[in-house]
């Protein structure tokens, strides 16, 4: 007998719509109260410019840094509607989207109740959510692109297959690699039982590496500027990182056992989990704890894979059960959104911002604080953030702080450097409205800002005085 098809069940696309609904509005809340990171303010900028130089003013060419072409999809919306919500709309979406082609999997294995508890579980996993609720990235689109590829896959619909192929080596070149691995391993699997699907697997693996090919060999040598690939860093391992190792293969371990238990360790118990290996060891071998903390984009990198090995294993409720008690346990100890800092109500120090900004011109080329970028960048393309190291001079022709944000990152680390251009006469106040102060930046040697010097910021640009 034919299992019922579970795409068709409205509880999926009622639960998908809610789900994405609750996103889009924790995303919108958190950017009202300004707990947006410097990474909103560098995508934000990207994606507006995806169908010219495809940059932000961080840096510079995003093709420097990321093969990531999907973002034309965020930037073509904001042709539609140019709003911060266009973001917040696809973050819920994109997460959303992931548990229907996962809820399909298992019912074809099992029934259609035990799909639907499937799809709580995804959409109830703590680092999805984390996902959702972070900085928008290209990484956000990879779990449901490579969820809705699986399915395809599985169900021998292979136009479908290929469409969500492209999808998933459009995100970025980590994906490449990622699915060049799983075509292999698939395409030797099911050499025997099932040739067709060995085949689609085969040409997934050689679009897969002549994309990763493309990009490695061609576009980010031409676009870098620098004499290193940027993300080298997390790989750069030193005496004192591997000095540091023993903790960090307890966090490792933690990090490990917190995205277990939410799936009650179905993961483990399906053959599909070696197509899981390298996204996870991507995260896993980097010396800077950030890949494999919850609530960060790089969940995006491991989710899909980790999620189709997930739906493979499942067989029965009881376990799923399981799975949706872990996941509540998890977010009482371990919540990856951490609301206490990053959701409370509008205060009168976020008013009083937006009314600064919004007062600003468009084009303006200021140096600002996180609280200020992640609101500017949108309709400012010369907008930047301040430096995270007092000794690098300015980068725009403008500064503006708000003193009224004391725990913003960028103005603690480069507090001290502003005072000290303002007391050598460097920094000229031309408006100041309670905590927030404009100033202009004169143009005088780096010796005398007793900085160092460094190459032209992609920030630079026409001098526009304020309004």
């Amino acid at each position: 007998m034919s299992r019922p098809d579970a795409l068709r069940d409205p509880f999926l696309w009622a639960g998908g719509a809610l789900y994405a609904a609750a996103i889009a509005a924790l995303d919108a809340q958190r950017y009202a109260v300004h707990r947006n990171f410097v990474d909103f303010g560098i995508f934000a900028q990207t994606a507006a410019s995806a169908f010219s130089c495809f940059c932000n003013t961080v840096e510079g060419s995003h093709w420097a840094f990321h093969f990531s072409p999907i973002l034309s999809v965020p930037g073509l919306l904001l042709l539609v509607r140019h709003s911060p919500y266009v973001f917040f709309a696809l973050q819920g979406i994109a997460c959303a989207a992931v548990a229907p082609p996962i809820a399909a999997m298992v019912a074809a294995r099992t029934d259609l109740r035990t799909g639907r508890l499937a799809a709580l579980c995804v959409w109830l996993y703590p680092p999805l959510a984390g996902l959702g609720f972070d900085d928008f990235h290209e990484n956000l689109f990879a779990p449901a692109a490579v969820a809705w590829m699986l399915w395809a896959f599985e169900r021998r619909r292979f136009g479908a297959a290929a469409i969500s192929a492209a999808l998933v080596l459009a995100v970025k070149e980590d994906q490449a690699l990622f699915l060049a691995w799983a075509g292999a391993w698939a395409a030797w699997s099911l050499r025997r039982e099932d040739p067709a699907r060995a085949r689609f697997a085969a040409v997934c693996v050689v679009a897969a590496l002549l994309i990763a090919a493309v990009f490695f060999l061609w576009i980010q040598p031409h676009a870098n500027v620098n004499p290193h690939w940027q993300p080298e860093r997390f790989y750069a391992w030193t005496a004192a990182d591997l000095r540091a190792l023993p903790l960090g293969i307890v966090e490792r371990l933690g990090f490990l056992l917190l995205i277990s238990a939410p799936l009650a360790f179905l993961p483990w118990r399906s053959p599909m989990i070696v197509a899981a290996f390298p996204p996870l060891a991507e995260v896993l071998l980097s010396r800077m704890s950030t890949t494999f903390t919850l609530g960060t984009h790089y969940a995006g990198a491991w989710l899909g894979w980790w999620f189709g090995a997930f739906a493979d294993a499942v067989r029965t409720r009881k376990a799923l059960a399981w799975a949706l008690a872990f996941a509540a346990i998890e977010f009482l100890v371990a919540d990856p959104l951490h609301p206490g800092l990053n959701l409370r109500p509008v205060q009168a120090r976020d008013r009083a911002l937006d009314a600064f900004l919004a007062s600003l011109p468009h084009d303006l080329p200021v140096a600002t604080q996180e609280e200020a970028y992640t609101h500017l960048a949108l309709r400012d393309p010369h907008a930047t953030v301040l430096p995270d190291d007092p000794r690098v001079p300015l980068p725009a022709r403008y500064v503006l702080v708000d003193e009224a944000y004391p725990d913003s990152p960028r103005l603690q680390e480069y507090g001290p450097a502003l005072h000290r251009l303002e007391r050598a006469g460097i920094l000229r106040t031309i408006r100041r409205d309670g905590a927030i102060t404009l100033y202009a930046v004169r143009s005088v040697s780096p010796e005398r800002a007793g900085v160092q010097r460094e190459r032209h910021h992609p920030a630079n640009g026409p001098a526009v005085p304020p309004r």
